[in-house]
């Protein structure tokens, strides 16, 4: 099912896009600062993390826990996405926005990978071992489903990360268990760390391949914000169905930075002091840069 944009508030949508915006620039920053890091893929995700935590989920920084009962859950399967993430939950109020300038500096709470070693409020797993998120994820959702908690669990993995074959075991466990409040999302850039995914393995029909596992399943605009609220609102009512939902966004890595977007070259490479003000040039600055 492909997702035609419906009608929202304009003011919603506009201020999530700024949001957005203010997330691309802390993920330029933080890696520029660091000298180290993976913006292409945390670019391409920004739009699709801002609507989900800051207006999909259901959750409360001031009282979160690390056993998410009563609130909605989320796992970064795609693990070095660190930027997006980290930016997306210290503007949504977990720590101070100013921690992102220690983003991989040794001792920081902020790692290359997300970590619970040091008790980063937000992070419920450690994850960067690609694949695993989905399995993860699939267990939080039967637990919440045991404990009679009927929040929802959300996850995060990329159209290179679904070459893993623990992917597909964690889908296979999800459909057989009819777990209806796991819903999947996929960054589906079309390019991973050594060139585009058709090239290095061939990612075929992700949505073919996801409705065999028995997921429902819908494709929408990844960078179009009404198209990305619209698919999380179709997957809420897919839910009925006692199935898990997985949403495919369509994206463009290094999205919203013209030297960035459409290559497979940022995948995992700092930009220099430069290009970071190139960078800033093309995002407008609008939440306080930290």
């Amino acid at each position: 099912m492909v997702i035609t944009p419906k009608f929202f508030m304009t003011i919603d949508i506009l201020q999530l896009q700024k949001t957005a915006t203010q997330v691309r620039r802390d993920i330029v920053r933080m890696v520029t600062l660091a000298n180290s890091g993976h913006p292409g893929g945390s670019m391409s995700s920004a739009d699709i993390l801002t609507a989900l935590y800051f207006s999909v989920m259901h959750h409360d920084p001031a009282r979160w826990t690390r056993d998410g009962k009563g609130q909605d859950m989320f796992i970064l399967s795609a693990g070095h996405l660190t930027p997006v993430y980290y930016s997306v939950l210290a503007r949504c109020g977990y720590f101070p926005v100013s921690e992102l300038a220690t983003f991989r500096k040794m001792g920081s709470r902020l790692q290359g990978h997300p970590s619970v070693r040091k008790g980063l409020p937000g992070i419920t797993q450690a994850s960067g071992s690609l694949g695993q998120g989905v399995s993860v994820a699939a267990g939080l959702a039967l637990a919440k489903r045991m404990d009679g908690d009927p929040n929802r669990v959300f996850f995060l993995c990329g159209d290179g990360e679904s070459e893993e074959g623990q992917i597909w075991e964690g889908a296979a466990f999800a459909a057989h268990h009819g777990l209806s409040n796991l819903i999947g999302i996929t960054d589906w850039n079309g390019q991973q760390i050594d060139g585009t995914v058709d090239s290095v393995s061939g990612g075929g029909d992700l949505r073919a391949k996801w409705e065999a596992f028995g997921w429902s399943t819908l494709v929408a605009d990844g960078h179009d914000m009404a198209a990305v609220l619209e698919a999380f609102a179709q997957a809420e009512s897919l839910r009925s169905a006692g199935k898990p939902v997985m949403i495919l966004f369509r994206t463009d890595m290094g999205h919203g930075v013209d030297f960035m977007a459409g290559t497979c070259k940022w995948h995992g490479k700092a930009p220099s002091a430069e290009q970071c003000e190139n960078a800033m040039q093309q995002l407008e600055e609008t939440l306080g840069d930290f």
